[in-house]
This record gives C-alpha cells, sequence and structure tokens, in this order.
C-alpha cells in the first residue's frame, strides 16, 4: 500500500486572519487534483476529534495561523519536531494550544505521521468577527499551497491539475469568496455591538 497524507487547515474562519489555514486547503482542493492517498480537511478547531485523522496518515501538511513574533503577514516553515513547538510559540486562540495537545497525544500513541510539515502565516489582526483574511495574509495563500504541493511530490505524492472533490471542507456557504463577499458594509451593519442596546442620544 502506499504512502498516505493529510493536509489539514486549521483555525477559524470567523476571527479574519484565524481562517487562514482553512483557506489554503480549500485553494486547493479547487486548483489541484489529488488522488485518494491524499485527504485534504478543514480541521477548523475540532482539537482532539482530528486524532484519527493523524492515525490513518504518514505524513502530514498544517496550515495555520501562527505567532512567530514576525513582521504581520510574514510566512514561516517548520518542520519535524519542530511543529508543536512553534504551534505553541504565543497561544492566540483556542485552537493553537488545542492542536499542540492533539500532536503531543498522536505521539504518545504512536500513530503521529511520521513526517510533518507547518507552514504558518503570522496574522495581521485577529480582533474581527465575522471578517476575512487580511490583504497581507491571503497572499500568502498561492505560495503556501505550492511549497506544499512541492513537498508532498518529493515524498510520491504528486497533484495534477483540476479540483479535489470533498466533502471534509466547510459548507459552501462558508468557503472564502462566499463568505467574504457577503458581509454587510459598515453602514449596513454595526461593527460595535448590538444599536438596540446603545443609550439613546440626548
Amino acid at each position: 500500500m502506499g504512502k498516505t497524507a493529510l493536509v489539514l487547515g486549521i483555525g477559524n474562519v470567523l476571527w479574519a486572519d484565524e481562517g487562514f489555514g482553512v483557506r489554503c486547503v480549500e485553494e486547493m482542493a479547487r486548483s489541484m487534483a489529488f488522488g485518494p492517498e491524499v485527504k485534504l480537511l478543514d480541521g477548523g478547531t475540532q482539537g482532539l476529534y482530528l486524532l484519527p485523522f493523524l492515525e490513518a496518515a504518514d505524513m502530514m501538511v498544517v496550515f495555520d495561523a501562527v505567532d512567530y513574533g514576525l513582521v504581520p503577514g510574514t510566512m514561516k516553515v517548520v518542520e519535524g519536531d519542530e511543529v508543536p513547538a512553534f504551534m505553541g510559540a504565543k497561544k492566540m486562540s483556542l485552537h493553537q494550544t488545542g492542536f499542540q495537545d492533539v500532536i503531543a497525544t498522536a505521539q504518545l500513541m504512536g500513530y503521529c505521521p511520521d513526517q510533518i510539515m507547518l507552514i504558518g502565516v503570522q496574522p495581521v489582526e485577529l480582533e474581527d468577527y465575522g471578517g476575512g483574511l487580511r490583504d497581507e495574509t491571503a497572499a500568502c495563500i498561492p505560495a503556501a499551497i505550492t511549497i506544499a504541493r512541492d513537498w508532498l511530490a518529493a515524498r510520491g505524492i504528486h497533484a495534477t491539475e483540476g479540483q479535489t472533490r470533498t466533502d471534509d471542507l466547510a459548507d459552501a456557504s462558508l468557503r472564502r469568496e462566499n463568505y467574504e463577499g457577503g458581509r454587510p458594509t459598515e453602514d449596513e451593519a454595526c461593527r460595535t455591538g448590538d444599536a438596540r442596546f446603545f443609550p439613546a442620544a440626548e
């Protein structure tokens, strides 16, 4: 049996650049065709529920927004034993510590993928509920998925032109184009709270 790979995007698309990882996996599925040996997965913030997917894979690529302490919009790639350390470098959100725990648990149980690569980007903005990726973060997606494709190819797993059909991504309404394109404008939606509860002007 050939090698299997898990390509995993983690993060919460509802919090601006937190969605970087998920958007990378979506773009890979849209622009690259992989065989059944590759699972493209929107891992969201599922934490330990992701363990069975790690168990089934020989190698894993993870996309995520990670606070490396770098200039916002900077991409950084780490591999192997460095991955858990960098994902816990600074807690930005609940999912990061959760995924570090996933890797540690998989290692303890003896079924963590043999090879792991993390492609992370330093986020520009996280505190924007309902917001989309910032331009600097979105600009990293093409390079990020190319790095992932080449890393997999070097290990015998190749993509061809086309798309990968999968049920392991978010609902179509949450895909980047629909999600960001459907956001109300500043005039249409209050971004500071519920206007019904603001004190009336005197």
